[in-house]
């Protein structure tokens, strides 16, 4: 049976009037009436009907927070007719929501936002109704939402400018949407928290309400002094209010002391007094007063929403649009999907690629995967079984918790009933601690044996995969999980796999899976599948993905091979984009060593304990298991024996050959394995050798700053040092006041070289090893200045130094001793 397709409320009825095409962004689906979208929609729909298409519709929109949300992702889901731009978009919305939330600043539930009271509150709106308080409440919800939604996305423009691409499309449809900070203040002002109207509201209000609180305090004053009269019944009577008027109730029919109008009686009586009667009729006219007071003020504000009626409205469409990409996300985050890759399948070369945005945190990327692939899904679940997993585990979880829980309880208890020694207290908490045990049994079962992912590795040229196996070896589940991800990717959903996930686009997905019977047709099961195959065959096109369970089932075993050779050589010929068939039956096997449009695969199957591993081997054959596994579980070996001769020797000669190829495949996929292995090592290891290169320079830099440092010191105390020397000449220079002119000029040159040299060590930095002080004794004086490449003998450093520039005008020469230069007085050298 199909699954119904709801109509798009907001959408649909929000001008009061029947649509029959809803714009495909908003609802996601059309309405046809002929003949042959309705023979294409039974097959569509028995094809999503045994892929359980539709409660994985419902899990993906029970992540939605509104009524109308979910109602919009199921549509949207269910109806799988977008194009392959739309799916693009849709894959982008889903990709910005996943942004968004890992950018921690954005807020997407709209828990908070009531769109029912929303698309109410316009319906009223455009037909001249006011508005109630709670509609008006739920508007001021849905603005304040968008206008945080609007300065989110600001202040992260603000800080990066780049994240505005990077929210692409939603950045744009939240920019686009129009909010009147009028309405959001005239709401806050009248309407309370609770949603019932202020008192400050207007003048009007506020008096009648006045006039209310005081009437009411009136007559409760009343009722009290009444009932304080009566004696003998007043712990009988109380004060209640019946239809608006305050009255007195009795639990007795007994007459009382004062008069009043009897309005029931029984096993009590309820009496309106006399006295009351002139204040129940004012508290009455008050309040009709608060109502129209009430009603004024509603009015005025939806006057005022009026104006804006059109932007509420596309604001109203935008909130419901992102609650379902809300709801793709959240399902995507919390099943851990992977953005897919989708493409034209006439475009598998070219720039048609789907691509995510790519965030600077390297989230939600997707590395290209090989282009020798048409369809590349590694490590793939079943949507539904995780699903299921998940919960049996949560389940479980509970279950030991609660235990955990009543057992604590027991023992709080075990004070009260150990003198006691109460059985039935010992059998409950010995059943609380038996359903511990079992609960916790069950959480480690359910830990250790998650589903198995499953690797599809399909490539270009392959038309048709034959997958053979075992049954309740995982075939049939393996044909749901494809065709569930390429729904998942087409309607804008991220695969459950691992990272690099590549599909082709596909307009349709027909599936024929299942013992298919129709009783109202006279339908045999064979039938039922031969009818529904040819409805497959003469509706898909090269762009169709067509999944057949058990090709050729179900009719003698020659002949459904036969049929299943034939069928599935025309869907390779001529039928749709790709075909993933499952049999038993060993003749379809052979079909890809005579055709390159055809792949093997195999269902791996562990003989040593009996059991599928529900693997994939590609390119692999299955063989026949049943007469090794009845050997093995004891049947007699003459049955064995006779068996394996009726089935023949050329059989086994190719069931021995499948059997080496499966043992090549298992041992190269263990060289693949060990040499991944030794990959990691080596990565490991180069990360290593880059942290001890980064480690030796920044030693190297600290060794050289400490080799600075100490020069820096050592020139510091060498200038220090020098400095003292200058001033010692300096005094000895005045004390010798009293010598001969000559002796005076010879000492006053020597004040000027030790200044000289003091000064030029102020402005550079020199070394200890390059300063050197110059004290030079009195000697004779030379007659004639040497000339450049002389020799001379230089006394105060008691050295040879070559002349390197003579000045004749002050009688000055520079010379080289060893790595030192010196400016010194013809008098101060020696020939």
């Amino acid at each position: 049976m199909s699954m119904p397709v709801p109509l798009f409320a907001a959408v649909g009825t929000i001008h009061g009037c029947p649509i029959n095409v809803i714009r495909r962004r908003n609802a996601y689906f059309k309405v046809s009436s002929s003949m042959d979208h309705h023979n294409l929609s039974k097959v569509k729909s028995n094809s999503l009907r045994v892929l359980e298409w539709d409660k994985l519709c419902h899990s993906v929109a029970s992540f939605a927070r509104t009524s109308l949300g979910r109602q919009a992702t199921k549509a949207q889901l269910w109806s799988l007719d977008q194009t392959f731009q739309e799916s693009l978009r849709l894959l982008q919305e889903t990709n910005a929501a996943i942004l968004m939330h890992n950018h921690d600043s954005f807020n997407l539930d709209l828990t908070s936002v009531d769109l029912a009271l929303v698309e109410s509150a316009i319906k009223h709106a455009r037909r001249g109704l006011p508005l109630d308080a709670n509609e008006a409440m739920a508007l001021l919800s849905l603005l304040q939402f968008v206008e945080a939604l609007q300065l989110s996305l600001k202040a992260a423009i603000k800080q990066d400018s780049d994240w505005y691409k990077q929210f692409m499309p939603l950045s744009e449809m939240i920019t686009q949407l129009v909010v009147n900070r009028s309405i959001i203040k005239l709401i806050q002002q009248v309407i309370d928290e609770d949603g019932s109207v202020k008192d400050s509201a207007s003048s009007a209000l506020k008096k009648a309400r006045d006039q209310v609180r005081t009437l009411e305090r009136k007559l409760h004053q009343l009722m009290d002094k009444l009932i304080r009269n009566e004696t003998k019944e007043a712990a009988l009577m109380v004060a209640s209010s019946v239809g608006g008027r305050w009255c007195i109730s009795s639990g007795t029919d007994q007459p009382t002391g004062f008069k009043g109008l009897l309005l029931s009686s029984g096993s009590g009586s309820i009496i309106e007094p006399l006295a009351a009667v002139p204040l129940n009729d004012e508290l009455q006219q008050a309040r009709a007063l608060v109502a129209k007071a009430e009603a004024d003020v509603l009015l005025m504000v939806t006057e005022k929403i009026q104006m804006d009626l059109d932007d509420i409205e596309k604001s109203l469409r935008t909130a419901i649009q992102l609650d379902m990409i809300y709801a793709r996300a959240t399902y995507s985050l919390s099943y851990g999907g992977t953005y897919p890759n989708i493409f034209l399948p006439e475009d598998i070369d070219g720039p048609l690629m789907a691509e995510p945005y790519r965030s600077k945190d390297k989230t939600s990327q997707a590395s290209n995967p090989k282009k020798e692939w048409i369809f590349y899904l590694p490590k793939a679940y079943h949507p539904l079984l995780l699903q299921q997993h998940r919960e049996k585990l949560s389940t479980a979880r509970k279950n030991v918790r609660s235990a955990a829980a009543e057992k604590k309880n027991a023992g709080r208890e075990y004070g009260c009933e150990r003198r006691g020694r109460n059985r039935s207290f010992i059998l409950a908490k010995a059943g609380s601690v038996s359903k511990g045990l079992f609960s916790w049994f069950q959480v480690r079962a359910l830990e250790e044996a998650p589903p198995v992912p499953v690797d599809f590795f399909i490539s270009q040229k392959t038309r048709v995969l034959v997958i053979t196996g075992p049954n309740t070896g995982g075939k049939t589940i393996c044909l749901k999980t494809i065709g569930l991800a390429a729904m998942m990717a087409k309607s804008g959903l991220h695969v459950l796999s691992s990272e690099s996930a590549k599909v082709p686009w596909f307009d349709c997905v027909f599936a024929d899976i299942g013992d298919e019977q129709s009783l109202s047709q006279s339908l045999s099961t064979f039938s039922g599948h031969l009818k529904q195959i040819s409805e497959i065959q003469s509706q898909s096109t090269r762009r169709s993905l067509v999944l057949l369970d058990e090709v050729g089932a179900g009719t003698n075993p020659l002949e459904g091979a036969a049929l299943g050779m034939s069928l599935l050589e025309s869907f390779a010929r001529s039928g749709a984009l790709l075909t993933i068939a499952t049999t038993h039956h060993g003749e379809l096997k052979t079909l890809k060593y005579s055709n390159d449009a055809f792949e093997n695969a195999c269902m791996e199957f562990d003989e040593e304990n009996f059991k599928p591993t529900y693997k994939i081997l590609w390119g692999v054959p299955g063989r026949s298991n049943a007469i090794n596994i009845a050997e093995r579980l004891g049947v007699p070996s003459s049955i064995v024996d006779n068996a394996r001769e009726l089935y023949g020797a050329a059989s086994a000669e190719i069931d021995e050959v499948i059997m080496d190829m499966e043992t090549y495949k298992q041992k190269f996929q263990e060289l693949i394995k060990e040499s991944r292995h030794y990959l990691t090592m080596s990565r490991g290891l180069h990360e290593k050798l880059l942290v001890s290169r980064r480690k030796l320079q920044d030693l190297g830099t600290q060794q050289r700053y400490k080799k600075m440092r100490e020069l820096s010191e050592a020139a510091a105390v060498a200038r220090s040092t020098l400095h003292k020397k200058v001033r010692q000449l300096r005094t000895s220079t005045m004390k010798q006041s009293q010598l001969s002119k000559a002796s005076k000029r010879k000492l006053a040159n020597n004040y000027k070289h030790a200044t000289a040299v003091e000064n030029e060590l102020q402005g550079t930095n020199m070394s200890s090893s390059s300063i050197q002080v110059i004290k030079q004794p009195q000697s004779e004086k030379i007659t004639e200045l040497p000339k450049v490449g002389d020799t001379v003998h230089v006394s105060s450093l008691d050295k040879r130094a070559t002349v390197l520039k003579v000045d004749t005008s002050k009688e000055e020469i520079v010379v080289q001793a060893g790595i030192m230069k010196l400016k010194l007085k013809a008098t101060d050298v020696q020939r």
